[in-house]
């Protein structure tokens, strides 16, 4: 165990638009936790597809596999005691839902973000692309993106700033006993 912190694991699965803000928030989160003793581990949508997924493309089926692989491994990380924060689109509830059953200890936090404001932030230009027809299944603009009903925690990063949503955040999973 880490520095007095015998604490349960669970998979903090975000979830939102393309530039919503999902990785800078697990990101800071990570940090503060890591900080504070925790066993923590970031998987993250672009970083895994470099090795885990790379053999995937961005199809419905492609997505659903992205998807289940990432729960597999993020079972497997909570069952062991580390706070696992995933960053995914994860566009469709059927798979978020899912990978709820099957992790169990399973925190939804939707980062809400307006597509207007995701389009401000993207510094690669993909939602220009996608809305010049050079990116297909691009999720928001020709791929459907199916909001959480239900989620633990909704953050609308439009409306906060970083640091009040990564405390937002830590006070929910200290709410739901995650964390001392």
């Amino acid at each position: 165990m880490c520095e007095g912190h015998d604490h349960k694991g669970a998979a903090v699965w975000f979830t939102g638009l393309p530039c919503s803000g999902k990785s800078a928030i697990a990101d800071r989160a990570a940090e503060i936790l890591k900080d504070r003793g925790y066993r923590v581990e970031r998987l993250d949508g672009d970083i895994v597809r470099q090795d885990l997924t790379r053999d995937l493309g961005f199809s419905k089926a492609d997505r659903d596999e992205n998807i289940r692989r990432v729960t597999f491994v993020s079972k497997l990380l909570a069952r062991n005691g580390v706070l696992v924060l995933t960053s995914f689109i994860s566009p469709y509830a059927e798979m978020r839902d899912n990978a709820r059953k099957q992790i169990g200890d399973f925190v939804e936090v939707y980062v809400k973000c307006p597509v207007d404001v995701c389009i401000q932030r993207d510094v690669k230009g993909m939602y220009k692309k996608a809305m010049a027809g050079q990116i297909k299944e691009f999720t928001g603009i020709s791929d459907p993106y199916e909001e959480p009903q239900a989620p633990e925690l909704v953050i609308e990063t439009d409306k906060e700033t970083l640091e009040q949503s990564a405390e937002r955040l830590l006070r929910a999973l200290k709410d739901r006993g995650y964390l001392d």
